[in-house]
């Protein structure tokens, strides 16, 4: 045989078996790498109450990086392509879930998190040009994918496509300065700390002003004195009144209805009441920077129960601000849950400081 032919036919040979390599590696890092959380966090089980009490709240796990999220490098595609620099929410605020996503606005960065639970990703969304960000405190996600942000130093609400395209920004000036956004009845509400109200505008490409509450004068049952967030729920506005250490709740109309806790260290009231949510059953979840936990309210008001507490290990919280309730994305969650219970929803809570920056929780109820 030809030996130039021998020589072409070894370097062949020698290609064939270095791509096995390569793609027999790609596939033990794929099939290793499917682990959606760690759950090496949770190494004892952490309920509220605790024992003998009946459990609801199940401290289920943790992310605050990518590594979190996506698993390990595996050592063979480290050697292939070099080490993965893990990435790292820094401050997280505000939080939501949205059709598999879970949407984090980190102060630190001037933008978001964006972690994929389906795709098992996780991305900065940090935009530029007209969609750029300076303090992005909360954010909305709507039926259509549009992500709307509430920025304190920018002065306006900032709303982006599903695709994460800049669309529109609207504000009020010098004298707005909106810390969190809801979308509800085709209308867009915000939470307006310099001028202490309710600001409601039109959904639609033109975002016209419509109303601001509540009219009331200062002093009188039902003014706002630091509005900072706000949730929307059965035709129920809750508003978080950080000024005046109160949930207050008011009609679509801006009428009020009532108010929820007061000042100070027993349970059932509060120190730094920060973000809230109501789940199905018009339970009134609060958190508290504070008292570093979430306390938990009936429709008429009455405490039910508190988790997290000051934080010692998983489970605990560590200056907490924002929080989300969820029902439609439990199977990714469910195989944290203890085998005695079943999941109903999760809860998920940002941390500010910490080893724990995004807690999930359940609720939960024995089989």
């Amino acid at each position: 045989m030809n030996i130039y032919r021998i020589n072409l036919l070894n370097i062949n040979l020698r290609l064939l078996f270095y791509t096995l390599i390569l793609a027999g590696g790609i596939f033990y890092l794929n099939s290793c790498s499917t682990t959606k959380h760690r759950s090496s966090k949770r190494k004892t089980l952490v309920i509220y109450p605790a024992p003998p009490d009946t459990a609801r709240i199940q401290y289920l796990t943790s992310f605050s990086s990518s590594v979190d999220i996506t698993g390990k490098q595996s050592k063979i595609l480290k050697s292939i392509l070099g080490e993965e620099i893990a990435q790292f929410i820094s401050k997280p605020f505000g939080i939501e879930i949205n059709k598999g996503k879970i949407f984090i606005c980190d102060i630190d960065i001037g933008g978001l998190e964006i972690i994929d639970l389906e795709k098992n990703k996780f991305d900065y969304f940090v935009p530029k040009g007209k969609g750029a960000l300076k303090l992005p405190l909360n954010c909305f996600v709507d039926e259509k994918g549009f992500l709307y942000i509430a920025d304190g130093n920018r002065h306006q609400i900032v709303i982006f496509d599903k695709q994460g395209n800049y669309v529109n920004a609207f504000g009020e000036g010098g004298d707005y300065k909106p810390t969190d956004v809801f979308v509800y009845n085709d209308k867009i509400w915000v939470t307006n700390i310099k001028n202490n109200k309710i600001d409601v505008y039109e959904k639609n490409q033109k975002n016209k002003f419509l109303f601001s509450f509540p009219k009331i004068t200062e002093g009188e049952e039902g003014n706002l004195y630091q509005p900072t967030n706000i949730f929307i729920s059965d035709d129920k506005v809750y508003v978080t009144d950080f000024g005046d250490f109160k949930i207050k709740t008011y009609t679509l109309e801006g009428e009020f209805i009532n108010s929820i806790g007061s000042y100070g260290k027993n349970i059932g009231q509060f120190v730094r009441p920060k973000g809230i949510a109501v789940d199905k059953e018009s339970n009134l979840y609060v958190v508290d920077a504070g008292f570093e936990n979430c306390q938990i309210f009936n429709k008429e008001g009455d405490l039910l129960m508190f988790f997290g507490g000051t934080y010692t290990g998983p489970g605990g919280m560590y200056l907490p601000a924002g929080i989300t309730i969820d029902y439609e994305h439990l199977k990714y969650f469910e195989k944290f849950v203890d085998p005695d219970y079943r999941l109903k929803y999760v809860i998920l809570i940002t941390n500010q400081y910490g080893p724990d920056k995004v807690s999930v929780y359940g609720a939960i109820e024995p089989k």
